[in-house]
């Protein structure tokens, strides 16, 4: 994301940010920014209807700005694109005032975002969505016999980017069906992983499965880049890292990531900062309870008495329309960090989110136990 410009009011909080989204997770970003009520300036195409002296009409293209006030959002995560819903609140020759319009926001196009009062969470977003070293990009295939899914894991998102099914014949004495089935599966898992992983960008491949069909594929792979002279793929086979799990199915990369190999290749991110905080939680849960709560109610009591180390929140629980529910979980970020404890928002788009969101969406490790 880069930041074109920033005017807002140290007292009052209001004003806008004008932001270019450079890349699909600028996005999601952008998503979890603007909210019903604030009014988004952008470009959009509309479709004009004009009518000639002879009385006949024409239906053209024209390219506008519009800034509407919003009273929807809405993102589609297999094409990262964001929707914006509502009603025209600037004069223009071609939207009558309180006319309604939807705007799709565009990469690479400037959109202003005005707020009567921006929260610490929406400024923090786009100071983390304007940081570049905050991203750490990781792919993962994920394989079992026969099926496989490939995702691609940045610091906000967890995005599926292929999946491999091939029907693979069962083991028969004399019959090659079996290994016949098995190669034609590892040259899609191949072929996928060519497709769509920038050997450039990805710091680390996760190739992980239960048994042996890791080690299988990562041979395959490498014979197939000898014989086929990629010198690109074997300068990369360092970062090639083989990891068990119990599935191919994506719910399997939240054990694939939490593996102490992956953690330390990518331990200073944020990405993995996260997931072992949420992994220390769930392991408190388990050993002492008295020290791991979670439900706002609990969190807020906990926050309270000072007890409270670290505060695990969803970042859904932010995109809430209704300001009140909004505010009583932006006092409770503040409430936290004033006291020095560590406060870490989670992605809902990737699996550790979803976990903590299955989970009310906040939780907390206390510095001390506080028994019910």
């Amino acid at each position: 994301m880069k930041l074109v410009k920033k005017d807002i009011d140290a007292k009052d909080g209001s004003g806008y940010v004008t932001l270019i989204a450079e890349e699909q997770e600028d996005m999601w970003h952008a998503y979890n920014i603007v909210l019903a009520g604030d009014s988004l300036k952008g470009s959009t195409v509309r479709r004009v209807v004009s009518e000639s002296s002879t009385g006949s009409t024409d239906k053209t293209s024209v390219r506008l700005t519009l800034t509407i006030e919003v009273e929807s959002v809405e993102f589609d995560t297999q094409a990262c694109m964001m929707r914006v819903n509502g009603r025209n609140i600037v004069e223009n020759k071609f939207v009558k005032m309180g006319g309604y319009h939807t705007l799709d926001l565009e990469m690479h196009k400037p959109f202003t975002i005005t707020k009567d009062c921006w929260d610490m969470i929406a400024l923090d977003r786009i100071t983390m969505a304007c940081d570049v070293a905050a991203r750490a990009d990781i792919a993962a295939i994920l394989l079992e016999e026969g099926l496989a899914t490939l995702c691609l894991v940045t610091s906000s998102m967890t995005l599926v980017r292929g999946r491999v099914e091939v029907n693979v014949p069962r083991k028969r004495k004399g019959s090659s069906g079996h290994e016949k089935g098995m190669k034609r599966f590892f040259e899609q898992c191949f072929q996928a992983i060519l497709k769509s992983v920038d050997f450039e960008v990805v710091k680390v491949l996760i190739v992980a499965s239960p048994g042996f069909y890791k080690d299988q594929l990562f041979e395959y792979m490498k014979q197939q880049a000898v014989q086929t002279e990629n010198k690109q793929f074997l300068h990369f086979l360092p970062k090639l890292l083989l990891i068990h799990c119990s599935s191919g199915q994506k719910h399997a990369l939240g054990e694939a990531l939490a593996d102490p190999g992956v953690q330390s290749k990518l331990e200073d991110t944020k990405f993995a900062t996260e997931v072992r905080a949420l992994a220390k939680f769930f392991e408190m849960l388990s050993r002492d309870p008295d020290r791991a709560f979670y439900g706002f109610r609990h969190v807020e009591m906990a926050a309270e008495k000072g007890a409270v180390n670290t505060l695990l929140l969803s970042d859904d629980l932010f995109r809430s329309n209704d300001i009140v529910t909004r505010r009583k979980y932006i006092a409770l970020v503040e409430h936290v960090k004033s006291l020095g404890a560590t406060v870490m928002i989670f992605s809902s788009l990737h699996t550790s989110g979803e976990q903590l969101t299955n989970l009310t969406g906040v939780a907390a490790i206390l510095n001390f136990p506080l028994p019910e």
